[in-house]
């Protein structure tokens, strides 16, 4: 067993940016991570990151904060939505500080670009590799602080003493066996559940973990029914080509060569918000007007030029996994899973309602993102957030101490709990349920939903729950690099993460934001205008509801 005074579980940027300042409040902190921190989803990220710098136009933090909310579809918490906006200009100069290389004016500040629904061209961004370059800062001075890394380090259980969090168990993938991790905070910033459906833009490590973890030991889980499609990946794979194409002036066409968004969004345009423009496209597809199942991003008349220079990454992803030079054709694109708004339910400090356990990035909501997240906004909430929540967990330590006892006994019940999986010689493959469930989700938890459509979901995933407790086989009975394991035990918490989805949209009668459904097509603001809560209760998903946080802008009808 080991021990530290605080644990990240997640080495992305929010596990990161979390671990590094609290350790600058001189906390002895250690970091949990399935992958090496480098590989973690954030790197993925390619348009940019949000903040009020003025740089590109008149702007500043209560403009943000205004089309955030209005983005959110007026879910989102305004308080920490201010908080956000007001705090982010001074992360981006700390982040370049500490060494990211963003792309510059030519008066040499840092450029922004327009995104979808930002009301201004806020996005700062290093071409459109802007997470790969944050996440390997970070890395830099994470390694820099002296923070413990625990690499290939699978986080199983929470660990509590009472009502406190006091650890959590992780299976070491290199040389086999279950660790107990004892620490006084716990950090969960675990990343999104995307590879629940099929063609995501997630990366096949984001299947839910902490989400699952947090809720299996009695902490709810907040507005979990949103899922945001990104309006433009790639149909082999769904790989993601980034916003800032459409922010660099990309054309968005259907099989007759109009550009459409207008119809759908006389203003914006392309710009539109993400679930306004991944409906639009979804429309013309269905209607007849697609081009295979896809649309067409068209970057023609941008030139090489331009391409070259900011959007070189997305050029290489179609020409690699598409067959397709954007400089001389357009790009065939299609919505695809991308983002998960809802999460691990915290305050702006990143509290939980357990004692000890605190959460941040896309695995959390503090609810800035509400109904429907602005692009640009994900990467800020983790820096801000993660800062927040690593400030928080070591002044608290520092405060109270220790406040609980971590039992030997939770490593050798994490250990029976594996040699069960291991010891099962017949049923299922788990990649056959994880399939199963994909194609389920993507189908009838997706862009436009109907009650009988999320009906046949849940009792989809109420089957492909019971399929699981009755054991999955692991073919791969060793103990060190057993992937095989590791993939049966993320099946897992995607089903019940699915189930919490499935059983919240079930119950939200309206259409907000991301949630769109067909048979009640309108926001209902007197009955809906209040966060969904998923708790455990024995195996099963119990909602209650919270009020959203109105501080400034009440709602109204959104238009782009």
């Amino acid at each position: 067993m080991v021990r530290h005074d605080v644990v990240v579980v997640g080495a992305g940027l929010a596990g990161m940016r979390a671990a590094i300042e609290a350790s600058r409040y001189g906390a002895d902190v250690g970091v949990v991570s399935k992958l090496h921190p480098t590989r973690s989803h954030s790197g993925a990220a390619e348009g940019g990151i949000n903040a009020a710098l003025g740089n590109a136009g008149e702007d500043d933090p209560q403009q943000h904060t205004f089309f955030t909310v209005k983005g959110s579809d007026y879910l989102g918490d305004q308080d920490a939505i201010a908080v956000m906006c007001e705090e982010g200009p001074g992360d981006i100069y700390e982040l370049e500080h500490m060494g990211a290389i963003f792309s510059r004016t030519e008066d040499g500040r840092i450029a922004q670009r327009p995104f979808g629904a930002g009301g201004a061209p806020r996005t700062c961004y290093a071409a459109d590799i802007t997470g790969h370059v944050l996440l390997h800062v970070l890395y830099e001075q994470l390694v820099k602080s002296g923070v413990t890394v625990y690499e290939e380090w699978f986080a199983l259980d929470l660990v509590t003493d009472g009502e406190r969090c006091v650890g959590v168990t992780a299976w070491d993938l290199v040389r086999g066996g279950v660790q107990g991790v004892e620490a006084s905070a716990v950090i969960m910033a675990t990343g999104g559940l995307g590879r629940m459906y099929r063609g995501t833009t997630n990366a096949y490590a984001c299947t839910g973990d902490g989400m699952s973890m947090a809720w299996r030991a009695g902490v709810p889980l907040k507005d979990m029914e949103f899922m945001q499609f990104h309006p433009t990946t790639l149909k082999s794979n769904g790989v993601l080509i980034t916003e800032g194409a459409r922010g660099e002036g990309g054309y968005l066409r259907n099989s007759e060569g109009e550009r459409f968004m207008f119809n759908y969004a006389p203003n914006a345009g392309e710009l539109a918000s993400r679930d306004v423009v991944s409906r639009s496209e979804q429309t013309e597809i269905d209607e007849g007007r697609g081009v295979d199942g896809c649309v067409l991003l068209d970057l023609t008349h941008l030139g090489a030029k331009r391409i070259n220079e900011r959007l070189h990454g997305s050029r290489e992803l179609a020409m690699d996994y598409a067959g397709v030079d954007p400089i001389e054709e357009p790009i065939p694109v299609r919505p695809g899973s991308h983002y998960h708004m809802g999460g691990i339910d915290t305050d702006v400090w990143g509290h939980t309602l357990m004692p000890g356990l605190y959460a941040a990035g896309e695995c959390a909501c503090v609810s800035v993102h509400g109904a429907n997240r602005l692009g640009g906004n994900s990467l800020l909430e983790t820096v801000v957030f993660g800062r927040r929540t690593g400030a928080a967990a070591a002044q608290d330590v520092r405060r109270n101490g220790t406040g609980g006892v971590f039992s030997p006994s939770a490593a050798g019940i994490a250990e029976r709990s594996i040699g069960r999986l291991l010891d099962k010689n017949d049923g299922e493959r788990p990649h056959v349920l994880r399939q199963e469930l994909a194609d389920a989700m993507y189908d009838n938890a997706g862009i436009f939903r109907t009650a009988e459509g999320l009906e046949a979901c849940k009792a989809k995933v109420e089957e492909l729950r019971e399929r699981y407790e009755r054991g999955v086989v692991v073919q791969d009975k060793g103990r060190d690099f057993n992937t095989d394991l590791i993939q049966a035990i993320e099946l897992g918490s995607m089903l019940e993460m699915a189930d919490c989805l499935v059983t919240g949209a079930i119950a939200r009668t309206e259409s907000r934001g991301a949630h769109s459904r067909l048979d009640y097509p309108e926001r209902d603001d007197e009955a809906w205008l209040r966060h969904t809560l998923a708790f455990y209760d024995e195996g099963q998903v119990r909602l209650d509801y919270r009020p959203v946080t109105i501080t400034e802008y009440e709602p109204a009808v959104r238009s782009y």
